[in-house]
């Protein structure tokens, strides 16, 4: 049996589909053998056989053990394998092959993986001695033996230990990893792999640590007492000498070593972060001392990270077969993030502004030493240099941080931001003070680009937050930037074009007497110079000036500007780039800035046509689409304003285009680019005039025809769906006169459109728009067009309402009725009474749907309409309405059990069943809450978070990005849920809280009102007399 694995092992690996299939699906009948898994393990073991197949075996083992191991796996299959004695032997097997004496890493490796699968499920109780063993292992095995007991020991801390079990063994285990990291006679490695683990141990205390914080934190003092004076003294210890080129790549002797050695003090590191994280109070004493450590060991590796990086081109982010980054460029990334940390510890800071001001300038301060290894770390990477050359669009990437290559040069940015919202002015004029030096140096292009990227960043930071930078300080950055715009290096020179921009921008109007000339040789350069790297750095720096200068200064240019961006475009050639989405959103940002100085131009100036170009050439990607829609949005808003005769200017303009890409998009099956001009003529006949232009719904509506009855494009549905519902809106008569090629009159052509979208058979999410659109026909067309459709057209409404369950599409469907409800509320709920949908009445269906639905609702109008609606049909008392009963209240289920995602689904959240009527005043209690303005009360938002912070004086930042893996706070989550949730403050409208407030003062004089006020919750009665009150 063996062999035969071993052969179906090997074809997995072909690089022919057809065997490697095949191999795969007998495997998978081997499941059922239960010789199978214990066949596998032999594989594993036998050092015979090639090393990428026995990793397959254990691989595949690995697979096994989640599928039939264990009925706790997400991954079970249904069938246990029951096979006690073969258990035992494998988990045996795996142990001693996971800690064997063997030099076999990746074995190893994945051996410990098994392991820790399987201990998942039975250690401690079907497997007692698993963790004994391999401590014992790790205070007494060789060196091999070590490195695998740590492995499996790192899985077993990552993936298996519940509180409980981590308690029992913390303290031996704590220990025995310290033995082993603070052994200097140990390989560099193995240390590293022990420092790792104790790392790990830090995910398992802050998970229990909500529930035992003082035990936990007391464990974490004791066992920190031992290891920070360790890490500090790791940290002074010096690297050993790096390896020169030819030895860099060997297994042994200097290269190992150093390797090692990167590797051992980067898990350094990487603890102190994460114990900052977790217990930054414990941290915070020894911060200074970390801070001083780190700060000498980064001035130390200047010379060698420059000259492996930025003279040299030796490979950097490199991992090792345990997963340790072991190259010098990762030891000083982490060194600088935890830098940056120690700059909002309390010590830290109070040093240095002591420091800061015992010394007579910033000059000769530890800022601009500060700078002085920011820029060292900041230079472009001859790596770097080598990819922006040839892909401008990775080069873009890196200026507007999309890129997920994190590397020094982008962590000394942060930490020159960090430096800057602390120390404002004196981080520019610490900066400032070394770029005055490299010039007078004469150092090379790379660190004066450097010097002047970091500033680029903080001025950006700047301008996020609104800051400006000061008059002198920008004034003192000018001589520079024209020695940059004359520099021979490319990429000197773009980053001339770009600080330029960017001080114009953040500089008030200090720059303004030459920024003027500057935004002058940006747009010369655009096509006059020799590089494209200078030529997107013009293009991107041109939104600067767009922004700052006057429009006596920008509006002249707009069309230079158009031209020159036309120009550019028509010089590329996008097949050849596998990726040029950065370019074109740098393009269209630009462009939108320049069109938007005045939309009117765009009827004589070329800028509608570029546009088009662009989104031709970039519909599929999200961002182009949504620049070129919301550019086209404030064109279309804008000249609608002026006037009907421009209005039907810019529609003669667009359609032919338009159309175009739609007859593009039918030929060639290209969706995104159908998708977008359909979003384009929604928008174009959103701000239509009314009437709109003779012939636009006829040059329209056949291929809008065409896509709503045969498309299964649910965005495309939508937008042609809304284009046409405007279309209605504007100009009903030029749609009803319009006729098809099969001599169909424009109604029955909407009529047979929205049969097609109430159809179940279309998503929710597509016929989102139809309720809108059979809302414009029944109003439009009147009973006396509709004549028996109007009647078929309800009730198909109210039939589809009763399976939707998209938000969109609800709300959408049940403004047909709130509409009609406002001028003939009886005659609505009459209809709906008579109507039977399914074994429900119509009125049944529509008032549950609207009642339980309406919470998600938005939109101002449609919400003030749905507002007027429902308290016209209450209005009515009509005793049909008592009749109808749905959802109330959510009943709180009372347990002390832990929720678990199982029992969750076993109980479904329940609720009152309540009168519609009663149902009516209490969601328009909450609407008067709404429409108020008003937010959560402020002494509620504080209970939600009634956990002290463990930060103690290392200080959390304030505006800390979302790190899923560190968790958030009650009330962190609360804030994210309210700003995306249907139920955020949308701030006050006036006109719908008067509404309310009156009817509610109407209602409350009436009979019977008494009994529906004391059948409100007292939260709701204490709303409706507050608000009433206001």
């Amino acid at each position: 049996m063996e062999e035969q694995l071993v052969r179906l092992l090997t074809e997995t690996q072909s690089p022919q589909e057809g065997p490697r299939k095949n191999a795969e699906w007998q495997l998978k009948q081997q499941y059922a053998n239960p010789d199978f898994p214990v066949a596998l393990v032999s594989i594993g073991q036998h050092s015979d056989v090639p090393i990428n197949t026995r990793q397959a075996a254990l691989l595949y083992l690995k697979n096994f053990v989640l599928a039939y191991w264990s009925q706790q796996y997400d991954e079970f299959s249904g069938q246990i394998y029951d096979d006690e004695s073969r258990k035992a032997q494998i988990r045996q097997s795996l142990l001693d092959l996971a800690v064997s004496g063997r030099g076999e890493r990746k074995i190893k490796s994945a051996a410990s993986l098994v392991v820790s699968k399987i201990a998942t499920a039975d250690f401690p109780d079907d497997w007692p001695d698993l963790l004994p063993t391999v401590l014992d292992v790790i205070g007494t095995g060789t060196d091999a033996q070590l490195h695998g007991a740590l492995k499996v020991l790192n899985e077993l801390v990552d993936d298996c230990f519940n509180e409980e079990q981590f308690f029992k063994v913390a303290r031996d285990l704590v220990k025995v990893v310290y033995d082993v990291a603070i052994n200097e006679a140990q390989k560099p490695t193995l240390r590293a792999l022990a420092v790792s683990v104790f790392r790990s141990c830090f995910d398992t205390l802050e998970m229990v640590m909500e529930d035992h914080k003082a035990e936990v934190k007391g464990f974490a003092e004791e066992a920190l007492a031992g290891w920070l004076p360790f890490f500090i003294t790791s940290l002074e210890s010096p690297l050993p000498p790096a390896p020169s080129d030819e030895e860099d790549g060997r297994e042994s002797g200097a290269a190992e070593l150093y390797r090692g050695s990167v590797a051992f003090k980067i898990q350094v590191v990487k603890t102190l972060m994460r114990v900052r994280s977790v217990f930054p109070s414990v941290l915070s004493p020894h911060s200074l001392a970390l801070f001083s450590v780190i700060w000498k060991e980064l001035s130390t590796l200047q010379s060698s990270y420059q000259q492996m990086y930025i003279d040299d081109d030796r490979q950097g982010r490199l991992v090792d077969a345990d997963g340790l980054p072991y190259t010098l460029d990762f030891l000083v990334l982490e060194e600088l993030d935890f830098m940056q940390a120690c700059l909002r510890a309390a010590p830290v800071r109070k040093e240095l502004e002591q420091q800061l001001r015992s010394q007579n300038s910033v000059s000769s301060s530890w800022i601009t030493e500060m700078m002085r290894v920011a820029v060292s770390y900041s230079q472009i990477t001859t790596e770097e240099e080598g990819l922006w050359e040839v892909d401008v669009n990775v080069f873009l990437s890196e200026e507007v941080n999309v890129s997920t290559n994190y590397a020094p040069r982008t962590a000394c940015g942060d930490l020159v931001i960090k430096l800057g919202e602390w120390q404002n002015a004196a981080t520019v004029d610490g900066l400032l003070a070394y770029t005055k030096t490299l010039y007078s140096e004469n150092a090379g292009w790379k660190a004066k680009e450097a010097a002047m990227y970091l500033l680029d960043k903080l001025l950006g930071e700047f301008q996020d937050v609104e800051k400006s930078i000061g008059a002198d300080a920008a004034n003192g950055y000018v001589d520079f930037i024209q020695y940059a715009l004359q520099e021979e290096a490319v990429f000197l020179r773009a980053r001339g074009y770009l600080v330029a921009g960017g001080l114009t921008r953040t500089s008030a109007d200090a720059l303004h007497p030459v920024a003027a000339t500057f935004m002058h040789a940006s747009l010369q350069a655009i096509s006059s110079d020799d590089s494209e790297v200078v030529k997107v750095s013009c293009i991107r720096a041109l939104q600067y000036y767009l922004a700052a200068l006057p429009p006596a200064v920008t509006h002249p240019q707009q069309s230079a500007i158009i031209a020159a961006l036309s120009d550019y475009l028509n010089t590329q050639d996008f097949s050849d780039l596998d990726d040029s989405d950065d370019l074109l959103i740098t393009i269209v940002e630009t462009l939108r800035d320049a069109i938007l100085l005045d939309t009117r131009s765009c009827l004589t100036v070329g800028g509608l046509g570029l546009l088009f170009t662009v989104a031709s050439r970039g519909a599929n990607n999200f961002q182009i689409a949504l620049f070129v829609t919301e550019t086209f949005e404030e064109i279309a808003s804008t000249i609608a304003a002026t006037g009907s005769a421009a209005y039907a200017q810019l529609s003669q303009k667009v359609l032919p285009s338009l159309t175009g890409a739609f007859d593009v998009a039918s030929l060639t099956d290209e969706n995104a680019l159908a998708n977008l001009a359909a979003e384009l003529l929604s928008v174009l006949a959103e701000n239509g005039s009314t009437p709109m232009p003779a012939g636009f719904v006829a040059s329209v509506m056949p291929r809008l025809n065409k896509m709503l009855l045969g498309s299964q494009d649910d965005e495309l549905l939508k937008s042609a769906t809304a284009a046409i519902k405007h279309m209605l809106s504007h100009d009903p008569e030029q749609v009803f006169s319009f006729q098809d090629q099969a001599g169909k009159g424009g109604l029955e052509v909407v009529l047979i459109i929205i049969d097609r979208l109430l159809n179940p058979a279309v998503d929710d999410s597509g016929a989102a728009e139809v309720g809108g659109l059979a809302a414009e026909v029944v109003e439009n067309a009147g009973s006396e067009r509709l004549g028996p459709y109007l009647v078929q057209l309800l009730r198909a409404v109210a039939a589809r309402l009763a399976t939707a369950t998209q938000a969109q599409f609800i709300q959408s469907l049940i403004m047909v009725f709130a509409r009609l409800s406002l001028t003939a509320a009886q005659d609505v709920v009459t209809f709906l009474a008579d109507v039977q949908v399914g074994d429900q009445s119509g009125l049944q269906v529509v008032m549950s749907k609207w009642l339980e639905n309406f919470i998600t609702f938005v939109g101002y109008e449609d919400i003030r309409k749905n507002v007027d609606a429902l308290t016209k049909i209450y209005d009515l008392n009509d005793p049909r309405l008592a009749q109808i009963q749905v959802k109330g209240d959510l009943i709180v289920q009372r347990s002390d059990r832990i929720m678990t995602r199982s029992r969750a689904k076993q109980n479904l959240d329940q609720y009152t069943v309540i009168p519609a009527q009663l149902k009516i005043i209490k969601v328009l209690v909450e609407e008067l809450l709404s429409a108020s303005g008003r937010s959560i009360d402020p002494a509620a938002a504080a209970d939600l978070d009634d956990e002290d912070e463990e930060d103690d004086d290392w200080e959390d930042d304030p505006n800390d990005f979302i790190d899923l893996g560190n968790g958030m706070t009650k009330s962190q989550l609360m804030a994210y849920a309210a700003e995306d949730g249907p139920t955020a403050d949308r701030g006050r409208d006036d006109e719908t809280q008067a509404s309310l407030l009156n009817f509610f003062r109407q209602t409350a004089q009436k009979p019977g009102f008494a009994d529906v006020f004391n059948a409100l919750t007292p939260e709701e009665q204490e709303k409706l007399r507050s608000l009433g009150n206001a």
